[in-house]
């Protein structure tokens, strides 16, 4: 009697045991298949730690010659104590690039440009970069007057942004100061949203000791598209270092949370490998037993 309750017992318990087993196969088989997606991406994101973290080293280099140039063109507005009127015209121009993958580069722009043309909401508006275009187009709009692309793809250079001046000029786009929105680069890091001045010529001859420096009318156009030029520059090339340094640290945590996941993922696996294992032994020494 007892024998024949065991031959009974034992088909009824198989299909459950290779339903179980079947399950943990097929989940072992999506882990296995995860763990190799995330595999791939850290070689990636690895890979483009790298890259940023030589592209920081050239984009410091060429951030510290453009603060020399800028920081000479601040020093001619401050000494000439160049300063708009109340009811100025004053033009926005939105510094950043056209790629992603860099934490809150165009949003911190972004955001630090809303803030400023609040004070100024006819203020006509120039965005450099497809990111904060798509981000300011929402709220904006009717303040853009001319937008550039292909922005960030190397280092900038001082022809770019009088590429970008001349543009700017050939619209007739009237102004009496200009603010120019940048990332300010302060450490690997850290940076955080600024703004550069640029003023117009009649802005400028009309500062209090504009005398002093004895500068001819037919010279003073030039330099004014020149210190323009230069702040851009400055801006362009300061903020170019603040995105390759965010994009390092961006890949850096990307990488270090892919590990994290893989070390979880193979954890996971070897368990439910285990369990796939134990059963099968189960099984074995079950039958065994009964036979």
């Amino acid at each position: 009697m007892l024998f024949t309750v065991s031959r009974i017992a034992r088909p009824a318990a198989a299909p459950v045991s290779q339903a179980i087993q079947a399950r943990n196969m097929a989940t072992l088989k999506e882990i296995q298949q995860r763990l190799k997606s995330v595999k791939n991406i850290e070689k990636i994101t690895k890979s483009m730690k790298m890259i940023a973290s030589t592209k920081v080293n050239k984009a410091q280099r060429s951030m510290e010659a453009a603060r020399a140039f800028g920081a000479a063109s601040t020093s001619l507005f401050e000494n000439a104590e160049t300063k708009a009127a109340d009811d100025a015209k004053v033009l926005f121009i939105a510094s950043s690039s056209d790629r992603g993958l860099c934490g809150g580069i165009h949003s911190s722009i972004s955001k630090a440009t809303r803030r400023a043309i609040a004070d100024a909401p006819e203020a006509p508006l120039v965005i450099l970069g497809d990111k904060p275009k798509a981000q300011l187009a929402r709220i904006l709009r009717r303040n853009i007057a001319v937008t550039f692309n292909q922005i960030g793809k190397d280092i900038p250079t001082f022809e770019e942004a009088s590429s970008i001046v001349d543009v700017i000029n050939a619209q007739g786009i009237e102004y009496d100061s200009v603010n120019i929105v940048y990332n300010k680069f302060k450490s690997v890091i850290a940076y955080e949203a600024d703004t550069v001045p640029a003023f117009s010529e009649a802005t400028f001859k009309n500062s209090p000791n504009f005398a002093a420096y004895e500068i001819e009318d037919d010279v003073l156009a030039n330099l004014q598209e020149f210190t323009f030029a230069n702040s851009l520059y400055w801006a362009m090339v300061e903020g170019h270092a603040s995105e390759m340094s965010a994009k390092r640290t961006a890949m850096e945590n990307a990488t270090k949370n892919a590990g994290d996941m893989i070390l979880k993922l193979t954890m996971t696996f070897n368990r439910g490998r285990q369990a796939v294992i134990t059963n099968e032994l189960i099984d074995i020494i079950t039958g065994a037993s009964a036979l």
